[in-house]
C-alpha cells in the first residue's frame, strides 16, 4: 500500500498536479487586454493587497458574490498589488478566501504610471474596484471601503442590461 501512494504521488509529480501556483504578473496593456477578453459578461476588477485591513475583510464577501452570480455572467478578476515578495502571501489570502478564477499580480517598474493608466483618477488606494459592462466599457468605480451591498447593486444593474 505505501508503495502504491509513493507511486501515485511520483505520477502526480510527473503530471505537473503539485506544480507551484503563480499570480500572472499583469501590467497596464495587460489590463487592456483582459477586459477585452472578457466581452460580453460583467466584470468586477478587484484590486487589494495583504497589508490592507479592508481589502482582507471584503475579499470573502466578494467571492459569495462571484460565486452567487457567476451564473448571470458576472467575472471576478482580482490584481494584488503587493511587491513580488509577498506573492506567496497573497495566494494564501485568495486560497483561504474562496477566491477563483483570474488572479494577477500588478508588474510595474513605476506604480504611479501603472495606477494612472488603470483609471486616472485612482492613486492607488485599495480596496479599490473597477466595474465593467458587457461591452468592456467600465460603468462604477469603487475605492475605499464600500459596503458589499452597494457594489452588489451596482453589479446587478450592470448584469440586468444587454442581457
Amino acid at each position: 500500500m505505501k508503495q502504491l501512494a509513493l507511486s501515485i504521488a511520483a505520477l502526480a509529480l510527473a503530471a505537473g498536479m503539485f506544480a507551484e501556483t503563480r499570480l500572472t504578473p499583469m501590467d497596464p496593456a495587460g489590463f487592456g487586454k483582459v477586459i477585452a477578453a472578457h466581452r460580453g459578461k460583467v466584470v468586477l476588477v478587484d484590486f487589494w493587497a495583504t497589508w490592507c485591513k479592508p481589502c482582507r475583510a471584503q475579499t470573502p464577501e466578494l467571492a459569495k458574490l462571484a460565486a452567487k452570480l457567476r451564473g448571470r455572467g458576472l467575472e471576478l478578476v482580482t490584481v494584488s498589488i503587493d511587491d513580488p515578495p509577498q506573492e506567496a502571501e497573497a495566494l494564501q489570502v485568495l486560497s483561504q478566501d474562496g477566491i477563483s478564477g483570474a488572479a494577477y499580480i500588478k508588474k510595474a517598474a513605476d506604480d504611479d504610471k501603472f495606477f494612472e493608466a488603470i483609471d486616472a483618477d485612482w492613486g492607488g488606494v485599495v480596496p479599490a474596484m473597477f466595474l465593467y459592462d458587457r461591452a468592456g466599457k467600465k460603468v462604477r468605480t469603487f475605492v475605499g471601503e464600500t459596503p458589499v451591498a452597494v457594489i452588489q447593486t451596482a453589479v446587478e444593474k450592470a448584469l440586468g442590461s444587454n442581457r
